[in-house]
């Protein structure tokens, strides 16, 4: 089957369970279209959609397009490849277009500095290891960007921040707690059962609370 379809026409792809261990098929690349190598046309593009996230055929479509693109090798598209980048996107499971898209351009961006990466190792003089090392470095500042984008995008636009504190108690060392959560969820301090919230919280202090005082990192080390 190829994925050409109607024009005229956009009908949806329906979703496959996530947990379906069936893995995706290949991609066929021939002279002048596109195939999904699947004894069932119907499942198979149903399988190569749910993994690329795309929501109807045109999607797809263009998707696998632009992939087989960012596949090339040696200036001709490489099915091993193009079947890397697609199951490395069905391992980030893209649930919308957004990601999807997001998905397509992290994979090629790993593609990419892969290639700069090679032509770096092979590199015999300066002025082309200088070349593939910036163009490496770009792409791999480029990457975790990419990473966070996708993070941020799946937890609606929060940042995950860190937040560590110190409390000392008398008699007894430092005990400090450490966790990670998003702008508006509680953080818990070990030891001391007591809960503040990140934001709009009182103190201990204005509290009345004067048994274990939260003590800032930089001004001492034990009580």
């Amino acid at each position: 089957m190829t994925t050409s379809p109607d024009r005229h026409t956009t009908p949806p792809v329906a979703a496959t369970d996530r947990s379906d261990p069936a893995a995706s098929p290949r991609v066929k690349l021939y002279r002048r279209r596109i195939a999904i190598d699947h004894p069932d046309p119907k499942t198979g593009e149903r399988l190569l959609a749910d993994a690329l996230g795309a929501v109807d055929r045109d999607a797809l479509q263009g998707i696998l397009k632009q992939l087989v693109k960012a596949s090339v090798i040696a200036q001709k598209p490489d099915e091993a490849n193009l079947a890397f980048m697609i199951s490395m996107m069905k391992s980030i499971a893209p649930r919308d277009s957004i990601e999807a898209m997001l998905a397509a351009q992290m994979v090629s961006i790993h593609v990419l500095a892969m290639r700069c990466a090679h032509r770096l190792a092979f590199a015999d003089d300066i002025p082309r290891q200088d070349s593939a090392s910036r163009a490496l470095a770009k792409l791999a500042r480029i990457f975790p960007a990419q990473v966070e984008a996708l993070n941020r995008y799946r937890n609606n636009g929060e940042r995950a921040i860190t937040v560590e504190s110190l409390t000392v108690q008398d008699g007894a060392g430092a005990a400090a707690s450490h966790a990670v959560q998003h702008a508006d969820m509680l953080v818990t301090e070990q030891d001391t059962g007591d809960t503040a919230m990140l934001a709009g919280s009182s103190s201990p202090r204005e509290a009345g609370e004067g048994e274990h005082e939260p003590v800032v990192a930089a001004q001492g080390a034990t009580a």
